[in-house]
């Protein structure tokens, strides 16, 4: 497991921002890169020399499609079927054997297998593949040192969960970040505000959705809906709290990572939400899979299988289960049902109703995303709409919802701009500035608080 949250805040951060700005710059990128490898061995004690032999075998490759323009396409498949190779028999092994067990049960062994998925791998797969593709097209210089190109892998702010950060976005700032006052305290402040999303109304979404998720068929219909909203509230909260943190601890140390989230729960239509959540992932997919296929510039029917064959990858990125792969097919058939008709229907309607409808959607979509076994998914979908489930909502799954009635208001607020839009706002007030000061010192306070009374609670995408 990675550090602890209270070791992370209060024994490897200290030490590591205190080393990284006291060092000369010169020495920062290799403090960074063996800070980097020290956390991810903390977890990972293995395979963190998978790691670094993924790092200076793509780096190899690298040098040598600057050398040879002869073999630069040939040196792009091997990286590429190097990488995807290593995906595949780390996070896929398991599923396609165990699924052709299931199907041929005579000539395959008994045996099931399984094998332990290095943390973040699909993160920082990607980030290889996308240095090493832009590099074959020509949107990246090669990165001759290698201590810089393994700071950009392994960069423990978003080394485990993302956001995916592209080698172009930040190949400049390997040599020169910004380590400004400003940056900096825009950083901890971005960092306690994810920090903040995780711990106190993530986990909080939590504990109601694993009360009642557990027995959905107790819970009446309107109990079901409360669940399937709350888990809604608490992958959002986890996985875009996690990004501000990421991106937060990134501008402490001089990085400026992309958005990962533009407030996903406001879209009013599927294609609308998929520009606002995990963006990063979706770039990547559009650039370097999408587009590559043919994208929209083929006729409507190969765009058409394009958008499917996009949506099951990303389903099957996201887990080695098949529920993965329905739930990236639910969003590849919305979208293209958006394409041919529905976004033209969905525009008579009122913007508010758009939006309720596109979270109504996600929602379920979460639903399938949950349940990696599809006779719980079956119960769950069923006690939705009755199934199974008489009664609008009983006594016990009531008391649950009322009582946590007033955090998942709160989170149906903080899911909204509505809070940036004041703080925007008030900024031109003189006292503005200590007040958020003191914010900041009160959502610590409570956020430590809480954090020392619940057990560990990991980010969802550390599976990933």
């Amino acid at each position: 497991m990675v550090f602890s949250s209270l070791t992370f805040l209060f024994g490897f951060l200290p030490v590591t921002l205190t080393g990284y700005y006291l060092l000369p710059k010169k020495a920062k990128m290799t403090f960074l890169l063996l800070i980097s490898l020290v956390f991810y061995a903390w977890g990972e004690p293995l395979y963190v020399f998978l790691m670094i032999g993924s790092i200076l075998v793509n780096w190899l490759i690298g040098l040598g499609m600057d050398k040879s323009v002869r073999h630069k396409k040939a040196l792009l498949v091997l990286s590429v079927g190097l990488n995807l190779a290593l995906l595949f028999v780390f996070k896929y092994t398991g599923l396609f054997w165990n699924t052709a067990k299931g199907l041929f049960p005579a000539p395959i062994s008994e045996k099931t297998v399984s094998i332990r998925l290095p943390i973040g791998i699909s993160f920082f797969t990607f980030q290889i593949m996308s240095y090493v593709i832009d590099l074959y097209r020509g949107k990246a210089k090669v990165q001759r040192n290698p201590i810089k190109f393994g700071a950009y892998v392994t960069m423990f702010p978003q080394l485990i969960a993302g956001p995916i950060v592209r080698y172009v976005d930040i190949e400049a700032q390997l040599d020169r970040p910004d380590l400004s006052i400003d940056s900096i305290a825009d950083g901890v402040r971005q960092f306690l505000v994810g920090l903040g999303k995780k711990v106190l109304l993530a986990n909080t979404m939590g504990v109601l959705w694993a009360q009642l998720s557990a027995a959905p068929q107790n819970n009446g219909v309107l109990g079901a809906w409360a669940g399937i909203f709350a888990y809604s509230f608490q992958i959002y909260f986890d996985f875009s709290g996690y990004s501000d943190m990421a991106c937060g601890l990134g501008r402490m140390l001089g990085f400026r990572f992309g958005k990962n989230f533009d407030y996903p729960y406001i879209a009013d239509s599927v294609t609308d939400f998929w520009r606002r959540w995990h963006i990063s992932l979706s770039t990547w997919f559009r650039e370097y899979v999408y587009i590559p296929l043919g994208g929209n510039r083929k006729g409507l029917p190969r765009q058409i299988l394009n958008l499917l064959i996009v949506w099951a990858l990303t389903g099957l990125w996201h887990g080695a289960s098949w529920n993965f792969v329905v739930w990236g097919m639910y969003y590849g058939v919305l979208l293209t049902m958006e394409k041919l008709f529905l976004a033209k229907l969905l525009q008579k309607l009122p913007k508010t109703v758009r939006c309720l409808l596109t979270f109504v959607i996600a929602s379920v979509g979460w639903g399938i995303f949950y349940f990696t076994e599809f006779s719980a998914l079956g119960v769950y979908f069923g006690s939705l709409v009755g199934i199974g489930n008489p009664g609008l909502i009983n006594a016990e799954s009531g008391a649950w919802c009322l009582g946590f009635l007033p955090t998942l208001t709160l989170a149906a607020v903080a899911a909204t701009p509505l809070g940036a839009r004041i703080a925007k706002k008030l900024e031109r007030f003189r006292w503005f500035r200590p007040v958020q000061l003191i914010a900041c010192i009160v959502l610590f306070a409570l956020c430590i608080a809480s954090l020392a009374s619940q057990s560990y609670n990991p980010f969802i995408y550390f599976r990933f």
